[in-house]
């Protein structure tokens, strides 16, 4: 079955708001964020009350949906507080919420008009499961993660048309049932499932003896590589090459993990996975390499999770990211007469090959990086400073918020 095209949806991960323009730059059909509580990751920047109010006003005059998490599984001296925040997010109108908690499923469908999503965290792994969701008034369904494609087209065939499906299509995954995590608490007291997961599976581990009657001395290290082995921690997930079997599926919304990932990931993503389902749905060849694309952010090596039966025996891997291109700069103004304004991100030298990451048709055309000047006419020498910004000569069409980046031959941080 092919669904109407404007019911497929790019679902983009916002952290904060120079993201969020990143992501409606980028053509991603809604965004979802969080506020300061009663989402699962408190340990990024977020959203205060008027920041919410100002990322709605962005979203709607781009005609961009915006759904908040308000995703905690609640404790009885968060019902208060998170009622009033469910008011504040009705007054605001911001499109959904995504729940995974009963109690608060409640209060939102007695107390205010909000549309209600039911997160990832709520293990909706049945059509039983689901249709019980539904029947509580949920619109939409985030399945959960170990779930095949068969599981989710029955789960879809058992809700109706009327009810969207939204899956997972990319990003890190967790390594315990769709997040259902207590090592954090178990180790540091921080609730996992309170948005304070300090992401103990990405740790080191090595095995040391609990009795003395073992008569052995001294730690082991589990050590797979010259940097150690992470025993219980997941590849990222990647199906940007399998978009068709997903819409085929029923999904009508692909998810991008990420809200505490940088604007360039968040380019990058938004930007491969729109142009894939475009493709798609009007009938055309993959316009280039998907997954070459995604490997230029940062990303652990790739896996398909459980969408085809968990046939990937080496879910779990090394910790480290690699990417292989870097973050130059991003376009603060349209170019004209052949010059553009940019600001820096990464350092860059004369000579330097620039490829373009836009939603235009100069995606992944590049410039030769010259001579450039500061926003005084002065000529600039050395590009090495962060948020310098240049005025470059270009003969490519340039729009403000594209991306310029580079590759690179060796193994740098996360972006």
């Amino acid at each position: 079955m092919i669904l109407d095209v404007k019911k497929i949806e790019v679902l983009a991960p916002v952290g904060s708001k120079e993201n969020l323009l990143t992501a409606i730059h980028f053509k991603a059909d809604a965004v979802y964020l969080g506020g300061k509580k009663f989402g699962l990751r408190a340990f990024g920047s977020n959203f205060d009350y008027e920041e919410l109010k100002e990322a709605v006003e962005i979203a709607h005059s781009n005609g961009v949906k915006l759904y908040v998490t308000v995703n905690i599984l609640a404790h009885n001296s968060d019902l208060d507080e998170t009622l009033e925040y469910l008011k504040y997010l009705d007054s605001i109108h911001v499109d959904a919420v995504i729940v995974s908690d009963l109690g608060i499923a409640s209060l939102v469908k007695a107390h205010t008009n909000l549309e209600l999503h039911v997160s990832t965290q709520a293990n909706i792994t049945n059509k039983a499961s689901a249709l019980t969701w539904v029947s509580l008034g949920a619109k939409r369904l985030v399945l959960a993660r170990e779930l095949s494609i068969s599981e989710i087209k029955e789960i879809k065939e058992a809700v109706g048309e009327d009810i969207d499906i939204e899956c997972f299509c990319h990003g890190a995954m967790c390594i315990s049932y769709s997040g259902r995590c207590q090592l954090s608490n178990y180790f540091v007291g921080r609730d996992s499932n309170k948005g304070e997961c300090i992401q103990p599976c990405r740790w080191k581990y090595e095995i040391h003896p609990l009795d003395e009657r073992t008569n052995v001395e001294g730690n082991f290290p589990i050590e797979e590589d010259e940097r150690g082995t992470y025993i219980l921690n997941s590849k990222d997930m990647c199906l940007a090459a399998h978009i068709g079997e997903l819409i085929e599926a029923g999904i009508t919304s692909f998810k991008i993990e990420g809200r505490m990932k940088s604007p360039y990931y968040v380019a990058t993503t938004v930007n491969t996975y729109r142009r894939a389902i475009d493709a798609y749905l009007e009938n055309k060849e993959a316009p280039f390499d998907y997954v070459e694309e995604l490997e230029k952010t940062s990303h652990r090596p790739f896996t398909t999770g459980f969408y085809f039966g968990a046939t990937d025996k080496t879910y779990v891997e090394s910790s480290q990211y690699t990417q292989s291109h870097e973050f130059s700069a991003i376009v603060l103004e349209d170019s004209h007469d052949g010059k553009v304004l940019i600001r820096l991100r990464n350092r860059c030298f004369k000579g330097d090959t620039l490829e373009v990451l836009s939603p235009t048709e100069s995606f992944n055309k590049t410039i030769t990086l010259g001579n450039a000047t500061d926003e005084e006419g002065n000529v600039v020498e050395v590009f090495n400073k962060i948020n310098q910004h240049l005025i470059i000569e270009t003969d490519v069409e340039l729009k403000k918020n594209d991306i310029l980046r580079k590759r690179v031959d060796h193994e740098i941080k996360r972006q």
